[in-house]
């Protein structure tokens, strides 16, 4: 499941609301979509607790994606790309990327050992696509699982976790362990991501002389 590439897509939502807030700094819209992945982030941790946060936070992450994936529009239309606009941006991809992801890791959803992998093998990722440029090679966007991969099964698996409960069940048997829709996913980023970061860091070492 790739679909960084497919993010054109969803063009004729973006390019729109682009148009409309391109008086608006992009560093404030990424900011802003940091802020809601950390209420996105909370609401994942707590949802344990209060299980409808688990579609609370499904939207909540969506539409902190959705201000992701704006930024980058706003500043191209408005004149104010730099690459210090795409450093930042950057750093606020890989603080949200943490909060979510490890807000998951640390609750009671998902084994903490799995989280630490997960949150490893996505850091990975991203670090092999920026060093890909960082020696020449060009970013490197490639691989199984990229952030827009993240963000869908981030809005899907709480989604399908909401619904299991309502079957008066917490958990999924699957013979070998018990285990439930956000633990998968960690798992998923776990492997997953470490074999991407694995795939970009091959791609990029056949290409460099």
């Amino acid at each position: 499941m790739v679909l960084d590439s497919k993010r054109n897509r969803v063009d004729f939502i973006l390019d729109p609301t682009a148009r409309l807030l391109r008086n608006v700094s992009p560093n404030t819209i990424s900011s802003l979509a940091l802020v809601i992945a950390v209420l996105a982030s909370l609401m994942l941790f707590f949802s344990d607790q209060w299980h409808l946060l688990l579609i609370l936070a499904a939207l909540t992450v969506l539409v902190s994606g959705f201000f992701d994936g704006l930024d980058g529009k706003v500043a191209r239309l408005s004149g104010k790309a730099s690459k210090k606009g795409d450093f930042v941006d950057h750093v606020l991809d890989r603080y949200a990327d943490v909060l979510l992801i490890g807000s998951v890791a640390i609750s009671s959803w998902c084994n903490p050992v799995i989280g630490i992998v997960a949150i490893v093998g996505v850091l990975l990722t991203s670090y092999m696509g920026t060093q890909a440029q960082a020696v020449g090679a060009g970013r490197h966007y490639g691989g199984i699982l990229g952030r827009a991969d993240r963000m869908v099964l981030m809005i899907a698996m709480p989604i399908l976790q909401y619904v299991l409960l309502t079957t008066g069940s917490s958990s999924l048997d699957l013979v070998v362990i018990q285990t439930n829709f956000l633990e998968i996913m960690m798992i998923w980023f776990a492997v997953v991501g470490n074999i991407t970061a694995l795939q970009r860091a091959w791609t990029t070492y056949r290409v460099l002389k």
